[in-house]
């Protein structure tokens, strides 16, 4: 049986990822971050020092891409080949840069393709998948569907808040980063269909409480 899939777009620093993780642990579900694979493959084009202005150049590091991930304590482990790159996905040097490689027609429709795989390998009863186009490309069919957002300033507030003080994104960082990915996709605008839920006046827990009483009222599970 087809899993239930649950999908959440929404802008940087909305919360998309730790509220979906816990929503997918509180009903029980897997959970795909689908960002992690940009941010893995644009890890992988620093470490050759691929020009990532080079579509060509980025679209052939797909050749040999050996992404993977597995369930951690900690949340999702992610693998290239034998190396964890969890962590180093993360780095600032990989934030700068993600949005240039996730604007590549070719490297999207690749990735979209292996996350529709991943969804429909899924051994438990439902999935939670997040990103940025999410809802619309990857999983317009999915059960429930949800743009998950807030006003700028709570959204660079929790961002600064999670991240060590040094790797704190400014304004401006979170600005550009939409503004790049917005000329990808429509992140900011719920598609017919799709569940608009700000959470700007609503703490974790709160929001994630919605989350899952959507999944309940959309699935009757």
């Amino acid at each position: 049986m087809s899993p239930i899939v649950v999908a959440v777009d929404g802008p940087a620093g909305s919360g998309k990822s730790s509220v979906s993780i816990a929503a997918a642990e509180r009903l029980g579900y897997a959970f795909l971050d689908t960002g992690a694979a940009y941010r893995a493959l644009a890890w992988l084009g620093l470490e050759r020092g691929v020009d990532l202005d080079d579509a060509d150049a980025v679209v052939a590091l797909l050749d040999d891409f050996d992404y993977r991930t597995v369930p951690g304590a900690d949340g999702t482990i992610v693998h290239i080949g034998l190396h964890d790159v969890t962590t180093a996905i993360r780095e600032p040097r990989v934030s700068a840069v993600v949005s240039d490689v996730a604007r590549i027609p070719a490297v999207r429709s690749a990735l979209n393709e292996t996350f529709r795989r991943l969804i429909d390998a899924t051994q438990v009863p439902g999935i939670v998948v997040e990103g940025r186009d999410i809802t619309t490309v990857v999983a317009p069919d999915a059960a429930v569907r949800i743009l998950l957002t807030a006003s700028e300033e709570v959204r660079i507030a929790r961002r600064s808040k999670d991240l060590a003080p040094a790797q704190a994104a400014t304004a401006g960082q979170l600005r550009e980063r939409d503004r790049r990915d917005a000329q990808v996709v429509d992140f900011m605008t719920a598609a017919p269909g799709v569940t608009t839920l700000d959470s700007t006046d609503l703490d974790f827990d709160q929001t994630v409480d919605a989350v899952v009483a959507l999944v309940h009222e959309r699935t009757g599970a």
